[in-house]
């Protein structure tokens, strides 16, 4: 305990307390009534996925039709191209959720849009998201290439843009025009298509 002393008292030293009172979760913010009943709700995170994917898919309804043909039949934004499987002749303007965001700026493509320029293509962008990678995966393996792993986080990145969130093993088929823009920008001799998860 600290004693100072008051120039203002008669020669009296007051005791001041300088102990600390730090609590924990001191300083968190306190929930409010309607978070409170979320958290006593006998809802597991489990639960709350399932309901989270569920409002996603119905949200998303992405035709996962398979498309045949000349990439004129099925392309309507014209900067899609032929695909190694018939699955992934996937235009972008068939595809709700992309559609809106096509729509909110009066666009032909999905890849002519400013969020997925930034997001998708922009080195400065994918760089900081090769940190992160780096930080939770660790350093990439001998003899993989940079723009082999530019071109998965620029699609992890454009999945995060339009879908938000999917669950571990939930996948879309990208649409055939973003597939091919991420190629160009960061091309490799050999690709690999949409693989469902194991």
């Amino acid at each position: 305990m600290a004693h100072f002393i008051d120039s203002d008292s008669d020669g009296e030293i007051p005791e001041i307390d300088l102990t600390l009172r730090i609590q924990p979760y001191m300083f968190e913010p306190i929930l409010s009534s309607s978070d409170r009943t979320m958290t006593n709700s006998p809802e597991s995170e489990s639960e709350i996925d399932q309901a989270e994917e569920a409002s996603s898919q119905d949200l998303v309804q992405d035709s996962e039709e398979v498309t045949f043909g000349l990439v004129d039949s099925w392309c309507s934004c014209g900067n899609c191209v032929q695909m190694p499987t018939a699955k992934e002749n996937k235009c972008c303007r068939h595809t709700n959720v992309v559609d809106g965001k096509i729509e909110e700026q009066d666009l032909e493509c999905i890849t002519e849009h400013e969020g997925f320029v930034v997001n998708c293509l922009n080195h400065y962008v994918l760089e900081t998201s090769y940190y992160e990678y780096i930080q939770d995966n660790g350093r990439l393996e001998e003899g993989q290439f940079i723009h082999e792993l530019y071109r998965y986080l620029a699609y992890r990145r454009f999945v995060r843009w339009i879908y938000h969130r999917l669950g571990k093993k939930n996948r879309r088929i990208l649409p055939s025009c973003v597939v091919n823009k991420i190629r160009q920008t960061f091309p490799s001799q050999n690709y690999c298509g949409f693989k469902y998860p194991n």
